[in-house]
């Protein structure tokens, strides 16, 4: 990627869904859904996600999110994407900033993600990410291998970070 273009942060739109499909697609080891999810994530969860376009307006990056109900000061991160060309600039932990950011306002001060134990990129990114939040953070299985996916998936490790100090990390 030519490290010239400015990376701009916006809110996805609907018409973001078919990008971001390919963007993911892209993005071993991430589940790929199905593209009507990917509008989904893009439309109806629009204000608690992210879209990172260069000034070319291709698509870069993207971190789909959601506050589950019972826990609104809580941000879900479902999925990380960084475009393969785009890596190696901080990107992902940039967004999430981003993100947290625009959402400590609304009462957000707690993130929580899902990794399995084998995708040591996204374990080291969201450690850097917790570190720079001063964060304390809980780990714990969420969804086990044979009791919840038949064996046929990775466990899933819940890391719960916060409550975060946004305004240390901001100034770091």
């Amino acid at each position: 990627m030519d490290t010239h273009k400015k990376i701009h942060f916006r809110k996805p739109r609907a018409q973001d869904g078919a990008e971001v499909f390919r963007l993911i697609e892209r993005c071993p080891p991430l589940d790929t859904n199905s593209m009507y999810c990917n509008l989904l994530q893009c439309g109806d969860f629009a204000d608690t996600s992210i879209a990172a376009v260069d000034d070319s307006g291709k698509l870069v990056g993207f971190i789909s999110g959601y506050r589950p109900p019972e826990r609104q000061d809580t941000l879900f991160v479902w999925q990380v994407a960084v475009d393969p060309a785009a890596r190696g600039q901080r990107l992902g932990n940039r967004m999430l900033m981003a993100l947290a950011d625009r959402l400590s306002d609304d009462g957000v001060h707690y993130i929580e993600t899902t990794i399995t134990p084998d995708n040591q990129a996204s374990r080291s990114m969201f450690a850097r990410f917790f570190s720079r939040l001063s964060a304390p953070v809980e780990e714990r299985v969420l969804f086990a291998r044979e009791e919840h996916f038949d064996g046929a998936h990775e466990d899933e490790v819940l890391y719960r970070a916060g409550p975060f100090k946004l305004a240390v990390a901001l100034a770091s």
